[in-house]
C-alpha cells in the first residue's frame, strides 16, 4: 500500500550491514561479503571496465571474456553501474576499491541485506539511495528510510516522492510485544510484483491504511494494539486476495498476530506474554525476538 501512497509506520532494526571500501591502486573491484558468522557468502572480482563500459546495456545477462557472472554478482554489477550513471567520477579506469560488507543479522532473516546494501553503496558513491532504489529493485523505500534514521518513522511515497519524519512511540506494553521468525525468507520484489498483480485499487482502503498507520503511533493499551493489528490484517487480506498468517498458520492463539514485509516469510509480529512464546516454540519456530533485542 506503500507503493502506492498510503501512509506506514517503519521501526528501525538493531540489525544492519555495514560496507567498508579502501581505495586501490589496480583498476579492479575485489569485493567481499561476509555473514554473521564470519564466513565469506560473496567473492567477487571484476574489472572496473565492467561498471564503466555499455552503460545503457541491462546486465542481468552479463558476460564478458566468456564468462557469465552469478547472478548475485550480476546484481551487484547492475546496482553499481547505476550508481556510476549518477555520479560519473564515482569509479574510474584507473583504480579501483577492495569493499567488505559485514552482516550481523542471519541472511534468512529478511531484515534488508538488499536495501541495506543499497543504502551503504548510495552513501559511498555520495549520490541519493531513493534514486539509486528506483533504479535497480524500485519498492517504496521505505526501507531505505529506515536504514538511514535511528528513531522509529512515518513514511510515505507521494508522487515518487519520499516524506520521511521521526516520531516518538510511547507503548507502554512493549514487553508484551515479540518477533517470531516463520523459517522462511521471502522475496521482497516478488511480493511487489505479486501485489500489482492482485490488489483492489482502492482510495478507501488506502485512506484506512493511512488512518490505521497513525492510530498504531498514539494507541497506549495492549487491546487497542490487538485490535488496530486485527483490522490491518483483515484489510490487507482483502486486498491481496491472501489469508492473514493467523488464519492460515496459527488460528488458535490467543493474541494478535502482525506480517511484517512481505506476507507469508520472514518475521512475524506477535502480541502476548512470556508463556505465549512456548506456543510458537511447540510448533517449530525457534527464532523468538523481544521487542528490545529487535528494535533500535
Amino acid at each position: 500500500m506503500v507503493l502506492d501512497g498510503a501512509n506506514a509506520l517503519a521501526l528501525p532494526t538493531k540489525f544492519g550491514q555495514s560496507l567498508e571500501a579502501e581505495p586501490i591502486d589496480e583498476p579492479k573491484i575485489i569485493w567481499k561479503g561476509i555473514d554473521i558468522n564470519g564466513n565469506i557468502w560473496l567473492d567477487f572480482t571484476f574489472s572496473t571496465n565492467e561498471i564503466l563500459k555499455d552503460k545503457n546495456k541491462n546486465t542481468s545477462s552479463l558476460k564478458t571474456a566468456n564468462r557469465i557472472y552469478k547472478k548475485e554478482e550480476s546484481r551487484l554489477i547492475s546496482i553499481l553501474k547505476e550508481a556510476q550513471k549518477l555520479n560519473p567520477n564515482f569509479i574510474n579506469s584507473r583504480s579501483g576499491f577492495r569493499v567488505t560488507t559485514k552482516l550481523d543479522f542471519p541472511r534468512n532473516w529478511g531484515l534488508g541485506s538488499s536495501s541495506t546494501l543499497i543504502n551503504n553503496i548510495a552513501s559511498w558513491a555520495k549520490i541519493d539511495a531513493f534514486t539509486l532504489l528506483k533504479n535497480t529493485f524500485r519498492g517504496s523505500g521505505y526501507d531505505i528510510a529506515a536504514a538511514q534514521n535511528n528513531k522509529p518513522i512515518l513514511y510515505s511515497f507521494i508522487n515518487k516522492t519520499p516524506i520521511v519524519g521521526e516520531i516518538n512511540l510511547n507503548w507502554s506494553f512493549t514487553n508484551q510485544l515479540f518477533f517470531v521468525h516463520l523459517n522462511k525468507k521471502q522475496n521482497s520484489r516478488d511480493a511487489i510484483k505479486n501485489y500489482h498483480l492482485q490488489k483492489e485499487n482502492s482510495s478507501e482502503l488506502k485512506r484506512k491504511i493511512s488512518q490505521l498507520t497513525i492510530q498504531f503511533t498514539i494507541c497506549n493499551t495492549i487491546s487497542q494494539f490487538d485490535s488496530l493489528v486485527t483490522k490491518h490484517e483483515q484489510i490487507i487480506s482483502e486486498i491481496i486476495k491472501q489469508k492473514t498468517v493467523k488464519d492460515r498458520l496459527f488460528n488458535d492463539y490467543q493474541g494478535s498476530i502482525k506480517s511484517l514485509g512481505a506476507w507469508g516469510g520472514d518475521f512475524i509480529l506477535a502480541t502476548g506474554d512470556e508463556d505465549s512464546r512456548d506456543y510458537f516454540r511447540k510448533k517449530g519456530y525457534h527464532t523468538i525476538l523481544s521487542f528490545k533485542e529487535m528494535i533500535l
